[in-house]
């Protein structure tokens, strides 16, 4: 994960251009627990490992439209549990704007997606992959929103006169 030139506690605008919202992430609050550090083992660090972990969501919503209903809901419901576990967990390490939205977002739909699965069918006529990508514009318009207001990629709260606080 790319790493912004002005970390959320200090004050100005963060260095994050629209195109890169997504891989321009605050840094990470401090590792002062062992939940904490495990979390920061397991999610990528580096711009490569993140575009493989989301090629292979990408890859699984590509291959679910080959498969039979169910098990095209049972793909889209793995890729967006993927999706969401990462930005839940990435919001929770650096509080990055959009991971509230995706991250919830995709967490809700993998759980819904799964009970369609279970029922054998859709009841949103098949548009989870809409739904998913729905997510993830409300996600980046929302990110793109707070930057423009607050002047950063995280969600802070002010802690002081030009200093901002991670919200905990």
């Amino acid at each position: 994960m790319a790493t912004m030139t002005t970390p959320p506690s200090a004050p100005g605008p963060m260095r994050c251009s629209p195109a890169t919202i997504l891989w321009c992430s605050p840094q990470r609050l401090p590792a002062d627990t062992p939940g904490k550090r495990r979390v920061d083992r397991l999610l990528p660090s580096s711009a490569v490992g993140v575009g493989l972990y989301f090629a292979a969501v990408a890859g699984l919503l590509i291959l679910a439209t080959a498969l039979p209903p169910r098990w095209q809901l049972v793909l889209d419901a793995l890729a967006a549990l993927m999706g969401g576990s990462w930005c839940a967990l990435n919001f929770w390490r650096c509080r990055h704007a959009h991971c509230l939205v995706t991250g919830a977002g995709w967490l809700v739909l993998g759980v819904f997606a799964l009970a369609e699965a279970g029922m054998g069918r859709s009841v949103i006529h098949g548009s989870e992959e809409g739904v998913f990508f729905g997510v993830l514009a409300a996600g980046i318009m929302f990110e793109w929103l707070w930057s423009r207001s607050r002047g950063t990629h995280a969600l802070v709260r002010p802690s002081g006169e030009g200093s901002r606080a991670p919200l905990r």
